[in-house]
């Protein structure tokens, strides 16, 4: 009678015990997040990021020596009008490959805060308006931008022939022959290199200007290199759902509030969502406007800019076919929502590279969130932000749980086909 009685026991007390853990376990599994949540957690994971999509206007992209000698450019000073200006400067490895400034400083100053490089393969259009439509076309601009590189394309030809000969025509063919050519001209230089540019026969114009698409091009294979690593935030819902409970003491309190915040209350995740963190989209969201009304105009400056861009996915220095140029060919052109629009930013590393917004306009992360809080009216166009109900308890939690999404910046080139 005595051992039936304490088997019985034993097997409610083992019973109990796995009811317990079995409570425990779905209390950790859901820690609060419904089903909804935890779909849309799982789709913030770095883990979910897929490849980088291969750009058809740059058939060198994956090339290792195109990626080589796109590094030895990414940090060459000569490629600048007073030899003291590189990629570098403004996208300073050290600085999550941008500079902390407001606006752009290279020899003269820009209007516009520098962009991040890092995962930028992913972005259909860059810049803060979308004005280029590739990283090689990007890379391009400011080379020849009288207050970024301020140089010209016949200056830039010579250096490839003086310094680079041998990687560049390994690469891309034979350099032009540049002897009887003048030192300096460039469509876009000052008045006396563009006079010198319309000179120039239309055949010489083509072969420079190629010249220049190219070391966009390996500059931009390198910046391809650049990838995002895995955060505090993709280790936190990877335990979450796997039902791990050590996960759940990588994010504090604060940071858990302000992330169910992030994704419900304060509609955040409406535009910034996905392993990076943004849509890569334009938005107007009611931001201090910042320099001359041209650009004040955001997105639609852009759109004007780039449809007719001669180094663009339809350009004739693009490696592409014309019906490889989806994003260009069917881009809207037209429309109110593209007034005052900027690029939506990815989060991620957001909170090692202040300040924010397109001209660094707001200097801290609490001040951007109480921004979108108060959603004020825009000056240009108009803002597609709603007033969220946070209290500023509900902002400290926010600005918290961006600091989980800092991780390492790695360099790893894409796998070449065939390999």
């Amino acid at each position: 009678m005595k051992l039936t009685m304490r088997l019985a026991l034993t097997t409610l007390c083992l019973s109990g015990a796995l009811l317990t853990g079995i409570v425990l376990a779905t209390t950790y599994a859901r820690d609060g997040w419904s089903k909804d949540e935890r779909e849309t957690l799982a789709s913030l994971r770095l883990s979910q990021l897929p490849p980088t999509p291969a750009d058809p206007s740059n058939r060198v992209e994956t090339m290792p020596q195109a990626i080589a000698l796109g590094k030895r450019l990414f940090f060459d000073s000569r490629l600048s009008s007073n030899g003291k200006v590189s990629c570098a400067s403004c996208h300073d490895p050290k600085q999550q490959f941008q500079d902390g400034k407001p606006v752009g400083q290279g020899v003269g100053t820009g209007i516009r805060r520098t962009m991040q490089v890092v995962g930028a393969g992913h972005s259909p259009f860059l810049f803060w308006d979308g004005r280029k439509d590739s990283l090689w076309a990007q890379a391009v601009g400011p080379l020849e931008d009288a207050a970024e590189h301020g140089g010209n394309r016949l200056a830039y030809a010579r250096l490839m022939q003086q310094q680079y000969r041998s990687d560049y025509e390994a690469i891309f063919g034979a350099l032009p022959d540049l002897k009887r050519l003048p030192a300096d001209a460039s469509p876009v230089g000052t008045p006396a290199q563009q006079a010198a540019w319309q000179a120039l026969d239309k055949a010489t114009q083509d072969d420079v200007s190629r010249v220049l698409a190219n070391i966009g091009k390996a500059i931009a294979a390198y910046e391809k290199t650049l990838h995002f690593g895995e955060a505090r935030l993709d280790r936190y819902i990877d335990g979450v759902l796997a039902n791990d409970r050590q996960a759940d003491q990588l994010l504090t309190p604060a940071e858990k509030n302000g992330l169910r915040l992030f994704i419900g209350a304060g509609r955040c995740v409406t535009c910034h969502n996905g392993p990076l963190l943004t849509d890569q989209h334009f938005h107007n969201t009611g931001i201090a406007p910042h320099g001359p009304l041209p650009q004040r105009l955001g997105r639609r400056s852009g759109v004007a800019k780039v449809i007719v861009d001669e180094f663009s996915c339809l350009g004739r220095f693009s490696d592409a076919k014309p019906e490889d140029c989806g994003e260009l060919r069917f881009l809207a052109t037209d429309g109110p929502t593209l007034d005052g629009a900027f690029k939506t930013p990815s989060l991620r590393n957001v909170a090692l590279r202040p300040p924010y917004m397109h001209a660094g306009q707001i200097a801290t992360l609490t001040d951007v969130v109480r921004h979108y809080r108060a959603a004020p009216a825009a000056q240009v166009g108009k803002s597609e932000l709603e007033p969220a109900k946070l209290s500023e308890q509900d902002i400290q939690d926010i600005a918290a749980f961006l600091g989980t999404l800092s991780g390492p910046i790695v360099e790893r080139a894409a796998r070449q086909p065939g390999l």
